[in-house]
């Protein structure tokens, strides 16, 4: 075969390939046009059906929510007409109250109008009346001025006098039932308030001696304490201002001395000299230093103590350092600190049982005896020293005013000046609070029965229960069942007005009479 058939066998060979590859591409194409056709046809009927379930399911949401705000807006309309209702219901009854009322104030002003004649008509006779009992009285006047040949002015005393001697029984009456009236009122309220009060607090009060007493371990140091020539005991007192007696009371030294914090500082020193037993004078001055610092600590300690103890907050240290201070000082034997703490207590309790400001309370009953911190040091009263110390620190005006008027001597202007007042007085009172000088309790007792036996009708006066009641016993002849009420009133304002006394005063008056006879 020659080489030219070979190439035009493979050429018709190849073009045979080409066509039958033609030809087989294109069936290949439509078997799969044929099967994208199928599938989309079925994606699509998925879609429809998809398509159609979707639509189904909107179509129901719809159709619920559709109900369920046609349930709301009928609910809405249902509950305004039920309000619109009430409200029209309500309306109704104010326009029938108010035509009451109308009704009402129209048969008020028709008897008001007559009410109105009837009194003209009875002014008018009460007029003709008074001018009938001027003249009268007028013509009365003369006829006594011509029989009595009496002025003017004395007839008129003498009228006044026998009105007055008339009118007494009537007046002692009146004030017998008013004071029943009140006490059966105020007493009871003020018991309720105070014994709440008191109730609600309860502490331990404690009374500081005035001369304070060092224990020794034998009687061989009373001569060091005195030291070669008195060196050591002079030393001691020229650095404490605090005189030391050393007498034949064994095993002890008193100390003595007008301010408590030195007399504390003095003692602090001699006790720790004794404990260490190195006593000279070199000593005795680094003693002395360190105890004065040590007492001055302890003096804050025990003022933020009291801060703290009686819960009132933020206070300035000066103020801290002065009730610390007040620890050292008695008054009639009580604890001036453990008395301003009672007070604050009390007073916070009182404020309570008001519905008052209790912090403000008990700050102003903490205060109010801090002018007897530096009292023997400042010219003035602790009143004045205190008033003083409280507006250079800016205390409330309650706390001032409480200052200022807890002893009576100015009237207090608020609540709280009043509660403290009130404390002060209870702490003062009650039974073991303060001691009393026997020549001081003498001479009270003297001025009550005294004060007594001045008023009129009264024939002997006794004072009894340590000067808590006088018992007075007047003349029944003279003095009726009413006058007594009288006279207890006038004696009680006669102790008030010329006695200074802790605590309160019973007045007893004891009319009696006595009829006997003998058998023979």
């Amino acid at each position: 075969m020659t080489p030219l058939i070979q190439v035009l066998s493979g050429l018709a060979f190849l073009a045979v390939g080409i066509t039958l590859g033609f030809f087989l591409s294109i069936y290949i194409g439509e078997r799969g046009l044929l099967k994208a056709r199928q599938k989309a046809d079925t994606l699509i009927e998925d879609a429809r059906k998809q398509a159609d379930k979707n639509k189904k399911e909107s179509l129901l949401e719809a159709k619920q929510e559709i109900h369920k705000l046609r349930l709301e807006f009928d609910k809405q309309i249902k509950d305004r007409k039920e309000e619109a209702d009430a409200l029209e219901q309500k309306l109704m009854q104010r326009e029938e109250t108010l035509d009451r009322r109308s009704s009402n104030i129209d048969k008020r002003e028709s008897n008001l109008d007559k009410k109105e004649e009837q009194i003209e008509r009875k002014k008018q006779s009460l007029d003709d009346k008074n001018l009938r009992l001027d003249k009268l009285i007028e013509e009365q006047n003369d006829k006594l001025l011509e029989i009595a040949r009496f002025t003017l002015d004395e007839a008129r005393e003498l009228i006044f006098k026998r009105v007055e001697d008339e009118m007494a029984n009537e007046i002692a009456l009146y004030i017998k039932e008013e004071e029943e009236k009140a006490k059966l009122v105020v007493d009871k309220k003020a018991k309720h308030l105070l014994s709440q009060a008191i109730q609600k607090y309860a502490q331990d009060v404690t009374s500081e001696r005035t001369v304070s007493v060092v224990q020794l371990p034998n009687d061989d140091m009373k001569g060091r304490i005195i030291g070669r020539e008195g060196r050591n005991i002079r030393t001691i007192e020229a650095l404490t201002g605090i005189d030391l007696i050393i007498d034949d009371t064994p095993e002890a030294v008193v100390l003595s001395g007008f301010d408590p914090i030195r007399r504390e500082i003095a003692k602090r020193t001699l006790e720790a000299l004794v404990a260490d037993g190195r006593i000279h004078p070199g000593r005795i001055e680094e003693v002395v230093e360190k105890t004065r610092s040590e007492v001055d600590r302890f003096i804050r300690d025990k003022g933020e103590e009291a801060v703290f103890e009686v819960g009132i907050g933020r206070i300035h240290p000066d103020l801290v350092k002065l009730l610390g201070r007040l620890h050292f000082r008695t008054s009639y034997g009580q604890n001036v600190l453990r008395h301003a703490i009672e007070c604050a207590f009390l007073a916070g309790k009182l404020a309570v049982e008001l519905g008052e400001d209790e912090v403000l309370a008990k700050r102003a009953g903490l205060l109010h005896d801090i002018g007897k911190a530096v009292d023997h040091e400042v010219e003035g009263s602790h009143v004045e020293i205190g008033i003083n110390l409280a507006n250079r620190y800016k205390e409330p005006f309650e706390v001032i005013d409480a200052i200022q008027s807890h002893h009576g001597e100015v009237e207090a202007k608020t609540i709280i000046a009043v509660l403290v007042a009130a404390a002060d007085a209870l702490s003062a009172a009650r039974p073991g609070a303060r001691s009393e000088s026997l020549d001081s309790y003498i001479k009270r007792l003297e001025q009550l029965e005294q004060i007594s036996t001045d008023v009129p009708g009264v024939e002997h006066a006794y004072a009894i229960q340590a000067g808590r009641e006088v018992r007075v016993i007047v003349e029944p002849n003279k003095v009726d069942d009413n006058m007594a009420y009288k006279i207890a009133r006038d004696i009680k304002d006669k102790i008030e007005e010329q006695l200074s006394y802790p605590g309160t005063i019973k007045v007893t008056v004891i009319r009696e009479t006595r009829a006997q006879d003998i058998a023979k």
